[in-house]
């Protein structure tokens, strides 16, 4: 808890980063959390592996050790064969009880537009997750419109726009959860006027806030917490919406 704010950080990483050489293990993130004032976080792999599978372990032996205070989400690579693909979402789902799949189109360099892409989201759907979608940085395949698409497409799937788009995009971010009611908005990155323009046409119920990187989760919450914004929108986008999609553990 924060300020008297129970905190869901919905976008954390854990693992070893291929392509940065960052290390951030289970263990220092939780130790951050407990700094922070964090109660709950999803945890993602790093969008450039060695070994996804390994990764996933890691990140589900760390949630199957603190189900109260973690949530897992899956990032395989996209181009491996389909079958393995689904075979490896059921598998994060099934064993290690995940609730997310990450697109990272950024690094993935796949287009959500294109049928080619329905099989990440038919994943998600069958495995009962969210899709947790990097957006910003890593245009054209990374616009918050490009998801509107399938948004519509799967109706029943809760799609996150990761990082809102970021400052360039973010006013995409809010045209797409404008007419996609099952797309939420995660608001790292954002400088919080264009989070209170944000929030001015999207509900504080779709909104939800995150971290990305340890050296960003003081600024990143600190930023909601203080927000000229009524207390119960803040309550919403700290705890409230995260907890529906994701489940508020204990």
């Amino acid at each position: 808890m924060k300020d008297g704010f129970r905190v869901f950080d919905t976008h954390t990483h854990v693992g070893q980063a291929r392509h940065s050489g960052r290390r951030y293990s289970a263990d220092e993130l939780l130790r951050d959390m407990d700094r922070f004032g964090v109660d709950r976080s999803v945890v993602i792999p790093f969008p450039v592996l060695e070994d996804h599978r390994a990764a996933h372990e890691e990140i589900g032996r760390a949630v199957k050790a603190h189900p109260d205070r973690l949530v897992g989400a899956a990032c395989p690579p996209v181009f491996i064969p389909e079958r393995d693909f689904r075979d490896e979402v059921r598998r994060c789902r099934e064993t290690w009880g995940f609730r997310a799949l990450k697109f990272q189109p950024q690094y993935h360099g796949l287009n959500p537009v294109s049928a080619r892409s329905d099989f990440l989201f038919e994943s998600a759907r069958e495995n009962r997750m969210a899709v947790i979608a990097h957006t910003g940085n890593g245009a054209p395949f990374a616009l918050p419109s490009l998801f509107i698409a399938p948004a519509r497409k799967f109706p029943e799937l809760p799609i996150i726009l990761g990082h809102a788009g970021g400052s360039l995009y973010y006013l995409e971010a809010i045209v797409a959860a404008g007419v996609c009611p099952n797309v939420l908005v995660e608001l790292s990155l954002l400088a919080p006027h264009q989070v209170l323009e944000v929030l001015a046409h999207v509900p504080s119920s779709r909104l939800m806030a995150g971290s990305d990187l340890p050296e960003s989760l003081d600024a990143e919450l600190g930023k909601i917490v203080g927000l000229r914004a009524p207390e119960e929108a803040r309550r919403d986008i700290l705890w409230n919406t995260a907890a529906r999609i994701f489940g508020g553990g204990a």
